[in-house]
């Protein structure tokens, strides 16, 4: 018998492949066999998908550093991991824009504030809509994801640390990314259903995501209180500023377009 994924020579009764590592299917898929593999992979005390969970908090240096490093069977894949916190935000918007809908109609008080904020047409926050906005979490996840990443690298190269490339720093970033994603997800559906205000629970998640970042940096990087916090300003400074220039070149396109289109 030959290893479906890599074709390498099996043994009798030989339960992973020597070659690729990957687990030997005996049995025909059937639902019984099915419901252990999802058990397995996401239910089972044991499982990946909570070890690298409750890790990336307790140790993500190991998680992120020797994925890294090449240690890939003992924690999800970390495409595998953010593709997990996507769906989950796509959880998130269904039961925000269905069930939770009103409780997450944020052009109330302080949006309406902006909305009032001129009595002129060309109110930057007349048409301005949070709950559409909402719609596209999952792509924002996305986009930002890069600009994260820049951050980091082009922060840490600045002052010398150069042990990890952009492609390193990337996953880095895309393991931080995926956590605060999911924790954001289930924190937001566990809020809304006792009845807490949206805009009360974002401002309270924002805040912990830099907190966390700066708790990723420190442990990764193994540097004191103050040396991190100099390089987190740093790795925010970049991030921010890359934003803004992203920000207006992406403008200036758009107005020279138009000016084209009206000529």
């Amino acid at each position: 018998m030959n290893c479906k994924n890599c074709s390498n020579n099996l043994r009798a009764k030989q339960k992973f492949c020597d070659e690729c590592g990957a687990k030997i299917i005996q049995n025909r898929l059937k639902p019984k066999v099915l419901a252990q593999q999802v058990n397995e992979h996401y239910f089972s005390i044991d499982n990946k998908l909570l070890l690298t969970f409750l890790d990336l908090f307790r140790k993500p240096e190991v998680v992120i550093v020797g994925y890294i490093n090449g240690t890939r069977k003992k924690y999800i894949d970390v495409l595998q991991y953010f593709a997990l916190s996507l769906t989950l935000t796509g959880i998130q918007v269904f039961l925000m824009s269905t069930f939770f809908k009103e409780s997450t109609d944020i052009s109330s008080q302080f949006i309406n504030g902006f909305n009032d904020a001129s009595t002129t047409t060309d109110n930057p926050f007349k048409d301005f809509d949070v709950n559409a906005l909402n719609n596209y979490q999952g792509l924002i996840y996305i986009l930002t994801v890069p600009f994260s990443a820049v951050g980091s690298w082009l922060a840490y190269y600045i002052i010398g640390e150069r042990t990890y490339n952009f492609t390193e720093h990337l996953v880095i970033n895309l393991y931080y990314s995926a956590q605060i994603i999911i924790i954001t997800a289930l924190l937001t559906i566990l809020f809304l259903v006792f009845g807490l205000d949206y805009l009360i629970i974002s401002s309270i998640v924002y805040i912990l995501t830099f907190v966390y970042l700066f708790y990723i940096l420190k442990r990764i990087f193994k540097t004191n209180f103050w040396n991190t916090l100099g390089r987190f300003s740093l790795v925010m400074a970049i991030y921010i500023g890359s934003f803004l220039i992203i920000g207006l070149i992406t403008m200036l396109i758009v107005v020279i377009i138009a000016v084209a289109l009206h000529k």
